[in-house]
């Protein structure tokens, strides 16, 4: 060996940039890496379906096929009946949903084919399209109605079910509580977090909650949806209920309905002052829920 060999640094395998020092490999090769597959669906969604699925929080005990008693689940809900979009309704809460809030569907499958993608809320209108449903466009000032009814009359509704404490006993605990555990101490925390979002959600608003403007406000909005509807079956004077017929209905529903146990009245009255709504609400419910 030459002198220069002897000086030459001792030549070392060169090493990726990606390869683990060895004390990690030695720990990985004794404990490997696992990969876990994503979140399944609740137990009792059903694998192999020839229905579509419509998770939806329904009332305790009701019939399978009835209105939902959440309004957001009753506006996707009567869609899916203008539609015509057959549908299994499987009664849900929002731990069963994979973005952690209801409705949402599970498209059909046979023992074939791979379990179909679970459809949001929001891509529901797209979905309906690609099931053979028509595809609505929008009407002029529509976007300002729609404001109306997901501003003005479900912030109403957010203090009416939630906050007004004879109402939230009577029908919100029953319906979000009591049906989701039997045991007190979980309910209590239940309905605390519940009115706690109704507050906070409120309160993105409005700088205080303020019960006498909420429903000024929602007096103001069924006026005019009323004076939008006119003498006309369905909203904008079309020949079939869209999703803004969809939207009106899932409010008018659920205060108009005896059975949902209502303590105070101050909602409903306001809507009881439109004939044209109320006729709207019962016709809908007699056509696409006998």
């Amino acid at each position: 060996m030459t002198e220069a060999d002897a000086a030459r640094p001792e030549q070392r395998p060169q090493s990726s940039w990606f390869a683990l020092p060895e004390p990690l490999r030695r720990v990985f090769a004794r404990f490997p890496i696992v990969s876990y597959s994503a979140n399944v669906l609740p137990q009792n969604a059903p694998q192999h379906r020839s229905q579509h699925v419509f998770f939806s929080f329904q009332r305790p005990g009701g019939p399978a096929d009835a209105p939902s008693c959440n309004p957001t689940c009753l506006k996707w809900q009567t869609l899916l009946k203008f539609q015509g979009v057959s549908h299994k309704i499987q009664p849900s809460n929002n731990h069963a949903s994979p973005s952690g809030a209801l409705p949402f569907i599970l498209p059909a499958n046979t023992a074939n084919q791979r379990p179909g993608t679970p459809v949001s809320a929001s891509k529901i209108p797209r979905w309906i399209v690609s099931q053979g449903g028509r595809e609505e466009t929008l009407q002029p000032k529509e976007e300002a109605y729609n404001a109306l009814v997901d501003h003005d009359i479900r912030n109403a509704w957010l203090y009416f079910i939630y906050l007004d404490q004879p109402n939230f006993k009577a029908v919100a605990a029953p319906l979000y509580c009591e049906s989701a555990s039997s045991n007190v101490l979980v309910q209590l925390a239940m309905a605390s977090q519940l009115q706690s979002a109704a507050r906070d959600e409120l309160l993105k608003s409005y700088i205080l909650i303020d019960a006498d403007e909420l429903y000024d406000r929602a007096a103001k909005a069924f006026s005019a949806l009323s004076t939008l509807l006119g003498g006309d079956d369905n909203f904008f004077g079309a020949s079939q209920p869209g999703l803004f017929d969809a939207s009106v209905f899932a409010y008018t529903h659920l205060l108009l309905d005896d059975s949902m146990n209502w303590q105070t009245s101050t909602m409903i009255d306001l809507l009881k002052i439109h004939p044209n709504l109320v006729s709207h609400q019962q016709r809908l419910r007699a056509e696409y829920f006998p």
